[in-house]
């Protein structure tokens, strides 16, 4: 979370607000190489992590199934990560107030950074793999953020930098708030596993029966 402030002062006060080299060039490359066939993805991920439905329904939505495989503590973590998470973002756009890329192809709001929607998907990658601590949700999660920080920049909604300050940050608010939670998160889990295996034998005693 330091990390993402420290980018965003030098941006800010360094750089006067004004693109890095770093972002001009990436930006650069970004719009030599536009095309269709980029662009449907990039407006689905657009419409995935951001608006209503990727602030509200998809949090919503994940913490309704972690209360369901009863791991109340789990979902609580997540869902004040996510809203914490949400919160730190604004707070951060409201206080650098830069501006976004000119060549913009999609309508967003004050200020580009950091990134919301990259924010927003680092702190879902990052809880649920710790919540559910296997390879492939990690390397899931790490996917799906990756994918949201290459369309942002596609579609001009934000500078490279605003994506690795929203990275920074997302994944930041996960990590910070597990540490007061992490010991209920492990008996949790632990619980869950026994009550997988005692389901697992009763099915094998009844087939065996």
């Amino acid at each position: 979370m330091v990390l993402a402030a420290l980018v965003g002062l030098v941006v800010v006060v360094r750089a006067n607000s004004l693109a890095l080299e770093v972002d001009t060039e990436w930006m650069g490359e970004i719009i030599e190489h536009r095309s269709p066939i980029w662009e449907i993805p990039s407006l689905f991920m657009n419409a995935l992590g951001g608006g209503l439905f990727g602030v509200l329904v998809v949090p919503l939505v994940i913490t309704l199934v972690i209360v369901l495989i009863k791991r109340p503590w789990a979902a609580g973590y997540y869902l004040v990560a996510t809203v914490l998470s949400a919160g730190c973002v604004q707070l951060l756009k409201q206080a650098f107030g830069r501006a976004r890329p000119e060549d913009i192809l999609v309508t967003s709001d004050f200020g580009s950074f950091p990134s919301g929607h990259v924010a927003n998907a680092a702190t879902m990658a990052v809880c649920l793999a710790i919540i559910f601590p296997r390879l492939w949700v990690a390397l899931a999660g790490a996917a799906y953020t990756m994918l949201m920080l290459l369309s942002r920049t596609y579609l001009g909604a934000h500078w490279l930098t605003d994506t690795i300050g929203g990275l920074l940050l997302g994944a930041g608010v996960a990590i910070v708030l597990w540490a007061p939670v992490a010991a209920k998160l492990d008996g949790e889990r632990e619980i869950s596993a026994r009550r997988r295996l005692e389901r697992q034998r009763k099915r094998q005693r009844t087939v065996t029966s």
